[in-house]
């Protein structure tokens, strides 16, 4: 498997964002926001109800509990203002009223959408806004959040916490540190 690349520039974040909801789709817009949003793996994604992120009230809840596929560990995730206004959008345009419906369907069928579809469109998504360079896939939205979280100042060890590694080497691995900015650090630290 290759190692996938986050989407390191906030604009070219905002220009897909702003892609998606142009193209008025509301399951790709809500895809991509809740995964730069959320960090969870596509696995854990793809497999969300309508019922996990709707209350009976038929608004969004505020946080979502689900069991990672991967490590079968419980989490709770609170779901920020970008989440809940892409939850409000795929709601409105693509009116699905059934509580055991998967959030993420194939346009096609009924079916749900799988990795390789999902994998697909974000490599489409990253390619549309000039994201040619790097590689990208599903891993991608998870290692974006990751990214985002180090440049804001979180520390490792929250990133670490969130991402649900082990250490905080790890993290550092996984969000990759880009020869530019070990550039940037060497112009900073003039002595």
């Amino acid at each position: 498997m290759n190692t996938v690349e986050p989407i390191r520039d906030r604009k070219k974040i905002l220009a897909i964002k702003g892609n998606l909801k142009a193209d008025k789709d509301p399951r790709d817009y809500l895809l991509f926001t809740m995964g730069i949003n959320l960090a969870l793996r596509i696995s854990d994604l793809l497999k969300l109800k309508v019922s996990d992120v709707l209350n009976g009230e038929g608004k969004p809840v505020s946080s979502l509990y689900l069991r990672e596929q991967k490590t079968k560990r419980e989490k709770k995730i609170k779901l920020n203002k970008a989440v809940i206004e892409a939850l409000e959008f795929y709601f409105k345009k693509a009116q699905i009223f059934n509580p055991d419906q998967l959030l993420f369907t194939s346009h096609r069928s009924s079916k749900p959408l799988d990795r390789i579809r999902s994998w697909q469109l974000i490599r489409k998504w990253c390619r549309e806004v000039g994201l040619k360079e790097e590689r990208y896939g599903t891993h991608t939205l998870r290692k974006t959040w990751g990214y985002q979280a180090r440049i804001a100042g979180v520390s490792l060890d929250l990133i670490s916490e969130k991402l649900g590694h082990r250490n905080s080497q790890v993290t550092r691995r996984y969000i990759g540190i880009s020869q530019d900015e070990v550039q940037k650090v060497e112009d900073q630290v003039c002595l």
